[in-house]
Formats: structure tokens, sequence, C-alpha cells
């Protein structure tokens, strides 16, 4: 494998000291993420400093360490090693050829990056680099471009926010040639204070745009016309996608498929394209359009996207599914345990309506969080979609939830669990055999080892 760095390129980068000359093929600021031949990042933390596992990083096959304190292995002394970082992201983003596009959104940015790094991988016209994980913070997205191969041909980054400001920081970083927006929320309001202020904020991605820039908006959001503005101030051309025929990239015709999916025709700014679409919902229906006004934009392959559209795999904590054996048959498991908000809430559930089973649908849920006041309320709308959604049997999971159950005036069976632990217990003592499960939360509430409980995975 060809170096990544060098030992002079991150000198010059960071204006650090190295001890010994050495190459390295990956960077990581996780000691449970390091393997042969990588960088280790001994970044600070709240919690503990990275500087504490340099030498379980060495154990693990890294060959030299970035470093605020002097190690007895090969490394970079900086004075900073967050700035450092960022240093070797900016150096990254300057050296590469590649045509980069950045995703931010309320819902969906994770699943709709994973789909497009796998829409242009398919196409075959080079390398492509994505953020992995959820790695779209003010460390996480400096990790991503220092990891950025040089032959790369496109690269999917994500950014992501909790306070005004912080995108518009990190798309100066990316510097993207195609910048998307998913879709508006009411995720983080609590630190935003309005819908409003959230697309101001999501909106802010455009700011970093390269000149001839393009930006990719939701056609469907009521607050197109905020984004599409806030695009036109540094965007070179903007496309909006959709499920109306009003947008650019539209669908055209969908229709349920027999694997769950869906048969979409879609109309494409220059063409029209029919595809199988494997994931379930709307929502994905939605990201489809997304994608291909993206592939499209950059002179991707949109057949290649097509195909890679109907090959997609859930992902962990964003619709991977789980097939539990029981006794006398088997049950499935949908995990969405990684997000929550009003939005995404509404549309997994409406996916669990249109689930073609042979039991029942069970529904776990727990809080969402960063609604700020008007959280309760949010909490108990959930129940007009979880009477669409034709849901038998609800575990709700925390004192959040009270508000809900209450909601349901008991119109349907539902129990609140004190914690993880005995809702994984409740939902283990009802399931039985046809049964469709659907656990969301955010990803604080921690379902996700309610996850790996039922579905039996290891840890």
């Amino acid at each position: 494998m060809s170096a990544l760095w060098t030992s002079a390129e991150i000198e010059a980068a960071t204006g650090g000291v190295t001890s010994a000359a050495f190459e390295v093929t990956g960077v990581t600021f996780d000691s449970r993420e390091v393997g042969p031949g990588d960088l280790f990042v001994a970044m600070p933390g709240t919690v503990s400093d990275g500087h504490q596992f340099v030498a379980q990083a060495f154990a693990s096959g890294a060959v030299a360490a970035l470093v605020s304190q002097i190690v007895d292995d090969p490394h970079v002394l900086v004075s900073d090693v967050a700035a450092a970082l960022e240093a070797m992201a900016i150096e990254a983003r300057r050296r590469t050829s590649a045509t980069v596009i950045g995703v931010t959104g309320s819902v969906g940015k994770t699943s709709t990056k994973e789909a497009l790094a796998a829409a242009l991988e398919r196409s075959r016209k080079g390398p492509v680099h994505r953020s992995v994980k959820s790695y779209n913070n003010h460390t996480g997205v400096p990790l991503s471009l220092a990891r950025m191969p040089r032959e790369t041909r496109f690269a999917v980054l994500e950014m992501g926010m909790n306070h005004a400001g912080e995108i518009a920081a990190l798309t100066r970083l990316v510097r993207p040639h195609v910048a998307l927006v998913t879709a508006i929320a009411s995720a983080h309001i609590e630190q935003l204070g309005s819908i409003e202020a959230i697309a101001d904020a999501k909106g802010e991605i455009f700011e970093g745009l390269e000149e001839e820039g393009i930006a990719i908006i939701p056609e469907d959001s009521p607050h197109r016309a905020r984004l599409v503005k806030a695009a036109l101030r540094h965007a070179d051309r903007t496309i909006t996608f959709g499920m109306t025929s009003d947008a650019d990239v539209s669908t055209m015709a969908a229709a349920r498929s027999d694997d769950g999916g869906s048969l979409v025709t879609a109309r494409l700014v220059d063409s029209e394209l029919t595809f199988t679409l494997s994931q379930r919902g709307d929502h994905w229906i939605s990201n489809a359009m997304a994608v291909l006004a993206v592939v499209e934009a950059v002179g991707g392959d949109l057949g290649a996207a097509g195909l890679a559209l109907a090959d997609l795999g859930g992902l962990k904590g964003r619709g991977e599914r789980h097939r539990i054996k029981l006794d006398g048959g088997t049950a499935l498991l949908i995990d969405e345990s990684y997000n929550a908000n009003p939005a995404s809430m509404a549309a997994t559930l409406a996916s669990l309506g249109s689930e073609q089973l042979a039991g029942r649908r069970i529904a776990v849920l727990g809080p969402m969080r960063e609604l700020g006041p008007d959280a309760e309320a949010m909490h108990a709308a959930l129940a007009e979609p979880i009477r669409s959604a034709r849901v038998e049997r609800l575990v709700l999971v925390g004192d959040d939830m009270r508000g809900l159950a209450a909601a349901l005036h008991g119109e349907i069976e539902a129990v609140v669990a004190d914690d993880v632990e005995q809702a994984a217990r409740l939902v283990q003592a009802i399931l039985g055999p046809g049964d469709v499960v659907l656990v969301k939360a955010s990803n604080s509430v921690g379902l996700a080892a309610l996850v790996d409980r039922v579905a039996g995975v290891s840890a």
C-alpha cells in the first residue's frame, strides 16, 4: 500500500518536529481502531487524553503518533494536536484532485452519504473516499480529510452541527464542489431556537463551495426558498430534488417491489432512469433522488448508480435488518437506533406500517434529544404515526416517553421501561414468529445495546 503520509509531509503541514523518518498508510484518533501502518493522533479529550493510549496504539500496529508530549516511539511533536490534525486536513484537501461532495441535513445525511459513495464506486471512474461512521464534527471532518488518499477521484464528506456557525467552519475545510442538503427537521432545535435557524445553519454548507460549485436542495422542504437564497450567494448553479414534479430531479412513478423496496422512475435534468431501490420507505425514495442529482451533476454513471441503489444493504443503526431465530420461525428486527427526531420517527414508523408480516408490528422507541421546550409535545405527537403504522405492541424507554404513552389513551398495548436493559428483557419476552420490531431513539439513549442483545450480535 502506498504511503498516505510521510513524516516529512506531516512535519511540513503541521509545523511539528519529527523524531524519525516514517510513512503511514492510515490515520486514526481512536486507539481501538488502530491497525498496522497507522498514525495515531493523540487528541485531547474532556474525559481522557489520547496520550494515555499511545503505548496501546503502538502495540496495535501504529508506526507513529502525532503528539504534544514527547514519547519514546516515532512521532511528530506539535504544540496543539487538534490544530495539527486540522492542518493535515487542509493539506490533504489542497493536494487532492478529487471532486469533493459535502453532505449535511437534519435527516438522512449518513445514509445518503453511504448511498452516494456506493453509487460513485459503482461507476468505476476512480477511488471513492468517504467519511466513516458519522465522523461529521469539528474533529471527525478533519480526520476524514486527513485520511483521504492522494489518488481519490470522488470524496463524499458529511458535515453535522448542533450550533450555528459549525458547518460554516467545516465547509471551509472541505471546500466542496457540490454541496447537498438532504432535509430540514427539528433536530437540535433546543440549541438553535427555531426550524428557520436550523435551515440557516444547514445552509452554511454553501459558503465553502468552490468556484462553479453546485448546490443540491430539497424541493419538497418548506424551507426550500430559504436554502435557495443561501445557495445563490455562493453557488454557480442550484439543482432541486424531491418526489414532486416541481423538482429538477423528481420521482415520476414509484411502486413497491416484491422484496419491500421500490421500483422507481426518476426524471433527471437531462435524462430519465428506472431503477430498483432496495431500501424501504418514501424517505429513501427522496434520498435516492438526492443521490441521482449529485451523480448527474458530477458526470457519474447514472445506470451504475441505479444498480448501486438496488444493492444497498442496511447500515448499523440506520435500517440494518436482523433475522432472529425463534421456536416456530423467525422475527425481524429493524435497527434504527442511531438517531431520531420527529421527521425521522414519522418516516420509519410509516415504513414499519408498510412491512408485510405474519405476526405483529412492535415498536421500541426511546426519547428524541435536543428538542427544547416543546419536547413533551413532540413526543406525544408520535401517537398519530404510531396509529397509522398499525403498531400492536409498544415498548417505550424512559420517563420522557410517558407523555406519549398517555397520548395513546390505551388504544395500543404499551409499557414504559425504566432503562435499556429492562426494555431488552421486555422485547425478548414478547417476541414471536412473524413479528417485525422497529427500534429507534436518539443515539445517546443507547438502544444499540438492545439491538445487540435481542438480535444476538456480538459486541
